[in-house]
């Protein structure tokens, strides 16, 4: 802690002008006897002051001569023989009270950091000015804070922490302000050539920023920048506010500000920082508030565990205040403090119903830098009282925060600037498309992971699998996993349902090994399975080539492969493997697809005959005996035409007999 060396002097020099003030009433000291306080002087008490279950027996006019509110309290009064007031709202409580009838009637009183805030607000209760007497209880606390107090690390932080039981009179005094810059200038200081101690533990928790440059320190002697990380750390919340919005005045850098507000959050709030923190941080640390004497363990633990109803008002209360303060005075900047962390931040946001607004912001923060998150961080519980194990729709809203920004980082000219220099000199990808990439890859396990839970709707595993976009995925390998994982889970998902959910997977993007094990996949649809078998003997017959190319280039002596049988015997022995899976699978569909349409053609033919059938019985017939005589003549002749063809080929001169002339028959008469 920050130590002055002229501290302790000053320190003395003021005590010793406590005792220097005039009294009129000789006195030792002041004597205890249970919860009353007498003075141990030869004039008996005529006035007793009572806080609370302490009672003070006191002579009136030490009071009168320094205390306006005593006076006003006393002559204001309709009682002549006033001898009893009651103070129970004096800030500080009997403690306060004590020190300033001491310093009334010329005792010596201590002044420390400890007592000075609560005797400061005491004297400004009492209303001890200059007016009454010169160099009074005002005049004296306000001398000690200034040139004392603000001029010390240490003093300071314990002044501050004092506070917390003195509002608002600490805050309508200017105490906490004062106080609050005092540490945000010696936060900000050089603290090279200040001889100062602190108090520090090592940090588990930092930005990626603050990572990168605590590892490239010149000096293992120098002073840590994160020396005032501990300290600062026992302040409560709102004052904590206050000295971070002041050091973000004095321009400390944003990733310092986010390690420091990462290390506050993992002693407030337990479990946060690392899961499974349990039951072994609870009740350790006296210091911190009732917020800090439990713990959860996050994930699926939560959930069978724990509800929102088990957590106590007021400690849900408490951590609500923290959680939302924390995302009010997180940097802007993007990685000023680490994903992970604003994911857990996320976690208990939800967990504790904070501010929609502060969610919303807070669910921002962590598209800016979604590209950082991990599976684990991602595999938020649903405490929304949603049908579904984790909180699908909120991952979906983190998507579509990074798209968005992403986007409106690319539509800048300084960016897009940046990618087509890349791209051009083809040193390395852009920013962009990497961290789609990475959150490809992030999203499909999250989909393995999710698909396991039975109530996970096909519309919202659909809609989570198609939110990037198809450059984002160089290969589907992980999205054909979750898909798989998806209909194991859910077995009674109808033809057209399976279709439906492997249209997400493209199976040109499919690993050869990914295709064999979807060529064997019997809850896969026909039709997947066909263009997967087809795409793998593409990859083959392009890797076959790639290496017949390579070789040939390597060497232009060597003799062209001259066969199929040839060619496959060069080529390694996992491609020949498949080359023979993926024929012998194809030959097997394709006899199977033609026995398919046969059977239709057969089908097909019946149906016809069966029509015509039903045509006829549907007509009744209806002719007359005219008409019936001509469709018998009708069907004699064809039948005499056909008799004539049949009897034809054996009598040879057939056509010659019918050629010869007809004989006519005389008549007789």
């Amino acid at each position: 802690m920050w130590n002055s060396e002229s501290e302790s002097v000053r320190a003395r020099d003021y005590n010793d002008a406590l005792t220097s003030s005039k009294h009129d009433v000789k006195t030792d000291a002041f004597e205890q006897r249970g919860q009353s306080w007498y003075v141990a002087t030869d004039i008996p008490s005529d006035f007793l002051v009572q806080i609370g279950d302490a009672s003070f027996y006191l002579r009136k006019y030490p009071l009168l001569s320094r205390s306006g509110k005593m006076n006003r309290i006393i002559y204001e009064s309709r009682e002549p023989d006033l001898d009893k007031v009651i103070l129970d709202d004096l800030p500080g409580g009997p403690e306060a009270f004590e020190l300033a009838a001491k310093f009334c009637y010329g005792i010596a009183v201590d002044l420390t950091a400890a007592n000075i805030s609560s005797l400061r607000c005491a004297a400004e209760y009492l209303e001890m000015t200059e007016d009454l007497e010169e160099g009074n209880l005002i005049f004296k606390t306000e001398a000690f804070l200034s040139y004392v107090v603000l001029s010390s690390w240490r003093d300071s932080i314990l002044v501050l922490k004092s506070c917390e039981k003195l509002t608002p009179w600490a805050e309508n005094l200017q105490i906490v302000r004062r106080c609050s810059e005092s540490i945000a200038w010696k936060a900000c200081a050089n603290p090279k050539g200040i001889k100062w101690a602190y108090t520090r533990q090592p940090t588990k928790v930092s930005s990626p920023k603050w990572n990168e440059m605590k590892d490239s320190s010149p000096s293992r002697h120098q002073v840590p920048p994160d020396w005032w990380f501990e300290d600062v750390s026992i302040l409560r919340i709102d004052h904590l506010v206050r000295v971070i919005t002041a050091i973000k005045v004095k321009g400390m850098r944003f990733e310092l500000i986010g390690a420091a507000i990462m290390h506050y959050a993992s002693k407030w709030l337990p479990g946060l920082i690392k899961e499974g923190a349990g039951t072994a941080n609870e009740g350790s640390n006296s210091s911190n508030s009732s917020s800090s004497s439990s713990s959860w363990k996050g994930g699926l633990q939560m959930i069978l565990a724990g509800t929102n109803d088990d957590i106590p008002t007021i400690q849900a209360r408490d951590q609500r205040m923290i959680i939302e303060s924390l995302i009010s005075i997180i940097p802007p900047q993007k990685d000023s403090v680490s994903c992970s962390f604003l994911l857990r931040l996320l976690r208990m946001a939800n967990m504790l119903k904070v501010a929609p607004a502060l969610v919303t912001e807070l669910e921002k923060r962590v598209g800016m830098q979604f590209e950082q998150a991990t599976l684990s961080d991602l595999l938020i519980p649903s405490y929304n009282k949603s049908e579904t194990l984790y909180d699908v729709d909120l991952v979906q809203r983190l998507l579509e925060h990074f798209l968005v920004q992403e986007q409106t980082e690319s539509s800048s000219p300084g960016r897009q600037a940046f990618s087509e220099k890349h791209v051009y000199e083809g040193t390395q990808r852009g920013t962009i498309p990497n961290a789609k990439m990475r959150v490809a890859r992030l999203v499909d396990s999250y989909l393995t992971e999710v698909s396991r839970d039975r109530n996970l709707s096909l519309t919202k595993f659909q809609v989570l699998a198609e939110a990037l976009p198809d450059s984002a995925r160089t290969c589907d390998d992980g999205l054909y996993r979750a898909i798989d994982s998806y209909l194991k889970a859910h077995p009674t998902l109808s033809e057209h349902e399976r279709k439906r959910l492997c249209r997400v997977m493209d199976c040109q993007k499919l690993s050869i090994d990914a295709c064999m094990h979807a060529a064997q996949n019997e809850r896969l649809p026909l039709r997947v399975v066909v263009q997967v078998l087809f795409s793998e003997q593409v990859k083959i017959s392009n890797a076959i080539a790639n290496s017949s190319l390579k070789e040939a280039g390597e060497s232009h002596y060597q003799p062209m492969i001259s066969n199929r049988k040839t060619l496959l015997e060069g080529t390694p022995q996992s491609f020949q493997e498949g080359w023979e899976a993926a024929r012998k699978d194809i030959n097997t569909l394709k006899f199977e697809l033609q026995s398919v349409k046969a059977n239709y053609l057969e089908l097909q033919t019946e149906m016809e005959n069966l029509q015509r059938q039903f045509d006829k019985m549907a007509k009744p017939k209806q002719t007359s005996a005219w008409t019936s005589g001509w469709k018998k003549l009708s069907k004699l002749t064809k039948m005499t035409n056909l008799e004539m063809n049949d009897i034809g080929p054996q009598i040879p001169n057939a056509d010659q007999t019918r050629k010869t002339p007809r004989r006519w028959r005389n008549s007789i008469s």
